[in-house]
């Protein structure tokens, strides 16, 4: 059974909230939040940098100090023209981090940095999954997870605009490898959890697909032809970012599909460590498009896998059948 006394998920649930709390904050006040360019242009944002640098001085204070492999580094922020953006980024860490300096900030994003061979034990963060869906105002995630030697063993995925039970807007999803997966408001007290469980459906006809809003993260022609192939008339699901995964592990779609468009991407370990556990931990299955379980144990890229497929399971190995007729 999960429990959240363990020190390690709860101080990564901690994290993650305090993460989605500030990124909600400059979401709502996008007019003042800068951006930065990354090298294959997409948008970083003010929140990506304070995220993290939330996450890292969370986990530093409340875990163990175990490496941190995340996406972001503070090199551009350290330049003298993103004086403005280093002002920013610590404005919004305060609110979290009372003490916060310039410096502090600038060198607990750099904890991203560690070194990552797939051995040991370490975290790995993606501070805002979906950023074009963040600045759009749409769908996000704080994507929080611990891998031993190649394995996630526990993840912590927050998703400040998804709706909960209740209608409250905010969800955090906890799972730790064998103790299963639950879900929290993002806001409301950490006792009102309730059990992730993914859905039952077993009928092809009825899956519901989750697929990206952006269309150039997955081969949404090939994912056509397998909705074909297996029969399935209901209307998928587009979300921005791990929330695909949420909506599979919560039972509210049965099928998320990420197919390489080319023979040259390979997917990253931040993009997948939260998502993929919270998935297997409802019950579900999560494999790479040739069924092959995924495998965290190569640095920070799934060097030996090729896209992913995260189901609720009864339809997996027909997936896998169909992927493999339209390659």
């Amino acid at each position: 059974m999960l429990q959240l006394a363990h020190p390690e998920l709860l101080a990564m649930l901690n994290a993650v909230r305090a993460a989605g709390i500030v990124t909600r904050a400059v979401q709502a006040d996008l007019v003042n939040a800068g951006t930065l360019t990354k090298d294959d242009k997409s948008p970083v944002t003010v929140a990506d940098f304070a995220s993290q640098a939330v996450v890292a001085r969370y986990l530093e204070m409340m875990a163990d100090d175990y490496p941190l492999v995340a996406e972001e580094d503070a090199d551009e922020l350290r330049q003298d023209e993103n004086a403005h953006l280093r002002a920013a980024v610590t404005e919004r860490v305060v609110t979290q981090w009372s003490d916060a300096t310039e410096d502090g900030v600038l060198d607990a994003i750099d904890r991203g940095r560690a070194d990552c061979d797939g051995t040991g034990k370490y975290f790995t963060l993606d501070p805002i999954d979906g950023t074009k869906g963040f600045l759009r105002g749409e769908h996000y995630a704080i994507a929080l997870g611990m891998i031993e030697d190649g394995v996630v063993t526990a993840a912590a995925l927050g998703c400040p605009n998804l709706r909960g039970p209740a209608g409250e807007r905010g969800v955090v999803f906890v799972a730790a490898k064998g103790a299963g997966a639950m879900s929290m408001s993002l806001m409301g007290e950490i006792e009102a959890e309730q059990v992730a469980r993914v859905s039952g459906n077993d009928d092809p006809a009825n899956i519901r697909f989750c697929q990206s809003v952006v269309k150039a993260h997955s081969h949404q022609g090939r994912a056509g032809e397998v909705a074909k192939l297996l029969g399935v008339t209901a209307e998928p699901v587009a979300m921005d970012s791990q929330c695909k995964y949420a909506l599979v592990g919560r039972g509210d779609a049965e099928l998320y599909l990420r197919i390489p468009r080319d023979d040259v991407y390979v997917e990253k370990i931040w993009d997948h460590a939260a998502g993929s556990l919270v998935v297997t931990e409802a019950g579900g299955s999560v494999t790479d498009v040739n069924g092959k379980p995924l495998d965290f144990g190569h640095g920070r890229l799934l060097e030996a896998n090729r896209g992913v497929v995260a189901s609720n399971g009864p339809n997996h190995g027909a997936v896998i059948e169909a992927l493999q007729q339209t390659a």
